[in-house]
């Protein structure tokens, strides 16, 4: 029996894409990733998560990366989603062009129940497990939140040398990441490429300081 299990990396930064991955593996698979020492990536190091990424994709091909981009996000409203349905429409995605019986995902949401029969409607004929925590309860859930944070990060390397500028994390609460978005803002290239194309603007960092002073950014 093979078990898909999906998580994403992302979800809250302002700058560069949310990934959501995807993982199928039997139960011989789980067994020497749990040897292996696979564990939710935001309890490992980014070096140990690159190793355990390339040890994943040794043991099987059956998994799946999506990025989503700053504007993608940004347009989710147009659509009528907000980023709970757009992160859960691009799982039920990886589910239904990945191998296997059953599907476990990092519910984005405390309502569980909700979740899995939103799901249980756009993934085809599989069985839907929705959990918090997911990532630190399943293997599978595990390996996915792997393979996304190391998407992740290497897509914010990639940005960073685009930008030619270390701005952190990419996320609100990061001093160098809120340094950054006051020097773009201050001489006026943050709807220019290539920042308008990576960076959200629908997030509060930028949207409830369009028309203010860039000291409210400190």
């Amino acid at each position: 029996m093979i078990t898909i299990g999906i998580d994403e990396a992302g979800r809250g930064p302002v700058i560069g894409p949310m990934t959501i991955a995807g993982v199928g593996i039997d139960e011989q698979s789980a067994e020497k990733f749990k040897l292996l020492g696979i564990k939710d990536s935001k309890l490992l190091s980014l070096k140990r998560i690159y190793l355990l990424e390339r040890e994943i994709k040794k043991t099987t091909e059956n998994y799946l990366t999506i990025k989503i981009s700053p504007k993608d996000i940004d347009k989710r409203f147009e659509h009528g989603k907000n980023l709970n349905y757009l992160e859960l429409d691009n799982m039920a995605f990886i589910a239904n062009n990945l191998n296997g019986e059953t599907v476990i995902i990092d519910s984005p949401s405390r309502n569980t129940e909700k979740i899995k029969a939103y799901m249980q409607k756009i993934v085809v004929k599989k069985a839907i497990i929705a959990e918090n925590y997911a990532d630190r309860n399943h293997i599978e859930v595990s390996a996915a939140s792997i393979i996304a944070k190391a998407e992740r990060e290497r897509e914010v390397d990639n940005i960073k040398k685009i930008f030619r500028y270390d701005f952190g994390s990419g996320y609100p609460s990061d001093p160098r990441t809120v340094e950054f978005l006051k020097i773009i803002k201050n001489n006026g290239k943050i709807k220019e490429e290539p920042y308008d194309s990576l960076i959200r603007k629908s997030w509060s960092t930028i949207k409830e300081n369009e028309n203010k002073t860039l000291d409210l950014f400190s």
